[in-house]
Formats: structure tokens, C-alpha cells, sequence
């Protein structure tokens, strides 16, 4: 039985990530940012250990993880969990970069760190899942696409400091994705949503379990998804 950490399982593709895992009897290991929401996302994913940890305040991570039993091996760590503030870049305060800055990018460096030890031990795998904004940045959309190609930047040098090491690093690039994060995008566009017209997360997690279910002899790098119409 392999064991998962996973960040951003309460909702759309960390969710789904996080159901199929359960299906296939895997040992879940949920990253939640309070007690309370640990308790919530327990109660959801009978028999997934949490750990309490705020993405948000990555400097506190490895006092947070002190305190708490943490996975001797871990198969892989899946980062799913974002955040996204659109405005220009004339208009954008400091706290909105800082906010995403280390939601999506630092703390997911930090959590790596943390979890190495136990990623080596099993030859793990670290899926990032990205954002098409991680190869094109657009208008209104700085600090978003700044954490993103910053995340590609760490996977990439990830992938080449463990690779000798047996540890596997895949960036999935998904295309818009009907989940919540797209709703409050739509919010901030002034656009009307319709879930039909993006990725389902359940496609964005197809994908990542291909890279993890890739045999040894390969190791799928990189995996952009776009919307099928």
C-alpha cells in the first residue's frame, strides 16, 4: 500500500486525486490548514490521516510538522493546492503577491524540503500540479503566473538534484478546470460561468495518476491538458 500526502484535497482536483487514492486502498496523508478543517476532511476520507499545516505561513511549517506524527515513507507528494488574485500589476498590493507568492510557490519548496526524507527512503514522486499561466503569462494575471513559473522553475531543479536518487518529478499543466478557483476567477473577470466549457477535475487527475503509475523505467516530466473544445 502506497502512502500519499496530498495539499488541496477538500476540493476540485485534490479532491478527486484524493477519492480515487481511497478507491485503491492507499494510505492518505491530507495536508489541512486548521484543526478544524483536519477534522472535516477525516470525517470526508474515512480513514486518511491529516496533518495541520498553514500554506499560507510557510515559515511555520516545520514547527507545525514538529509536533505531529509525520510519514516514515511517502510514495508521493502531490501538490494541488493554489490560490489566484487577478488586478494589474499598477493596482496590485504587496499582500495579494505575498499572499500567492507563498501559497503557491514557497510553501510547496518548504513542504518538499520537509518531506524529502521520507520521499528518498520510499524512491517517491512529486506531482505539481500547475497551471497553464506556468508557460504563458497574461494580462491581469502577474502574480498568479509569477508563483506558477516559479513552480516550474523548483520541479525542474528538483528533478535534476534527486533524480540519481530514484525520486521522480512530474509538472501537470492543466488549461482552465471546473473548480471553485475558476469560479471566483469568473468573479473577478465579470464573466458568466459555465463548467461545460473547461477541463472536469476528474481529466487533471487522470493525469496525474498516469505519472504515478508510469512504471520505473520512465519518468513522465511534464503533462499539459487542455480543454478538449
Amino acid at each position: 500500500m502506497a502512502a500519499h500526502l496530498i495539499t488541496g484535497a477538500g476540493s476540485g482536483i485534490g479532491a478527486v486525486l484524493t477519492e480515487r487514492l481511497q478507491e485503491r486502498g492507499e494510505e492518505l496523508w491530507l495536508l489541512a490548514r486548521d484543526a478544524r478543517r483536519a477534522a472535516q476532511l477525516r470525517e470526508r476520507f474515512s480513514g486518511a490521516k491529516t496533518l495541520v499545516g498553514d500554506l499560507g505561513d510557510p515559515a511555520k511549517l516545520s514547527w507545525a510538522f514538529g509536533q505531529q506524527q509525520l510519514p516514515v515513507r511517502l510514495d508521493s507528494l502531490l501538490h494541488v493546492a493554489g490560490v489566484v488574485e487577478l488586478g494589474q500589476v499598477g493596482e496590485l498590493p504587496v499582500k495579494a503577491w505575498q499572499e500567492t507568492l507563498n501559497v503557491n510557490l514557497v510553501a510547496p519548496a518548504e513542504l518538499t524540503r520537509l518531506m524529502l526524507p521520507s520521499l528518498r527512503l520510499a524512491k517517491g514522486h512529486v506531482v505539481f500540479v500547475n497551471s497553464g499561466a506556468g508557460l504563458n503569462a497574461h494580462a491581469e494575471w502577474s502574480a498568479y503566473a509569477a508563483s506558477k513559473h516559479g513552480l516550474r522553475a523548483l520541479a525542474d531543479s528538483l528533478r535534476q538534484e534527486e533524480h540519481a536518487g530514484g525520486v521522480r518529478v512530474t509538472t501537470v499543466y492543466p488549461g482552465r478546470t471546473a473548480t471553485a478557483m475558476q469560479v471566483k476567477v469568473h468573479q473577478q473577470e465579470g464573466k458568466e460561468y459555465d463548467a461545460s466549457r473547461f477541463i472536469a477535475p476528474e481529466s487533471v487527475a487522470k493525469a496525474v495518476l498516469a505519472a504515478l503509475d508510469a512504471s520505473r523505467d520512465a519518468e513522465i516530466t511534464d503533462i499539459t491538458v487542455r480543454p478538449g473544445q
